[in-house]
């Protein structure tokens, strides 16, 4: 009988799954090497050679290291100055370790927090199950993408799964699509962070390529949000060039009640 680690009582599965992915990448890697593919067998066979309880949910662990915690230092150390190592997907039941220039998404503590009158239904915050879930809905009831983009949006789709060539199966938080005052139309997928989750760059990139391969007369628009710990929701515009992200925009919003927005607050937004 296997034991999934992530119930094991034995060791933690963050240790766990940093020994068998550095199993993995050792595998595989030679020196000056800038990237190689793996199969989703392997991380099966990479915890028997180990001695390590086998894995139920194989597919949490790639993505672990894609969304959530660190690589292992054996592997990050082997990198190129201003380079880092991430996991993509690449095909079904396969993903590729790919270095790139270091990337990380994460909110700036000097910019400004925009008060938002919180137009939230109680009853949604008092019945959302999840960070994720929350704060997707306070960026839809809110209109947190139409003022951000300046661009009428609608939801299209939330929790989309789907797949993207040559990368295998992705899901998309929420798809929104909007047009502009001069007809201009575009697909805008938005990924939610809350809890311990981060910002990943191969999660952007698929969005953005799957906005190409099913909308290609449409501008894609890619967007990321996330709660701050002091509850704000910062939204970031994301594009990819020359198979690098980058930060177009980042706003920090505050939903308050509309009676704490001063005077004083709208001359200063007013006057942006």
């Amino acid at each position: 009988m296997t034991t999934d680690i992530s119930t094991s009582p034995a060791r933690g599965s963050a240790h766990r799954y940093k020994l068998i992915i550095a199993h993995i990448f050792k595998t595989h890697y030679r020196a000056g090497s800038t990237g190689f593919d793996f199969n989703r067998e392997e991380i099966n066979e990479a915890a028997t050679f180990l001695k390590l309880p086998l894995i139920k949910n194989v597919g949490d662990l790639p993505y672990t290291f894609r969304y959530r915690v660190d690589l292992p230092e054996e592997i990050t150390s082997t990198a190129k100055a201003g380079y880092e190592w991430i996991i993509r997907g690449a095909g079904q039941a396969m993903y590729r370790f790919k270095q790139i220039r270091k990337v990380r998404i994460s909110p700036r503590e000097e910019l400004v927090k925009v008060k938002i009158p919180d137009a939230t239904p109680e009853i949604i915050v008092a019945y959302a199950m999840t960070d994720e879930q929350a704060l997707l809905a306070k960026v839809r009831y809110n209109r947190l993408i139409d003022i951000f983009l300046g661009v009428t949006t609608y939801s299209l789709q939330s929790h989309l799964r789907t797949t993207v060539k040559d990368i295998g199966q992705i899901e998309i938080d929420e798809v929104y699509v909007g047009v502009d005052r001069n007809g201009g139309q575009y697909i805008i997928p938005v990924q939610a962070k809350g809890g311990s989750d981060r910002h990943g760059v191969t999660q952007t990139e698929q969005d953005i390529l799957w906005c190409a391969q099913r909308f290609p007369n449409l501008k894609c628009r890619a967007i990321s949000a996330q709660f701050t710990q002091e509850g704000h929701i910062v939204m970031f515009e994301l594009t990819l060039q020359q198979e690098q992200i980058f930060v177009v925009d980042e706003r920090h919003y505050q939903l308050v009640p509309a009676n704490s927005i001063s005077a004083e607050d709208l001359r200063t937004y007013a006057a942006k």
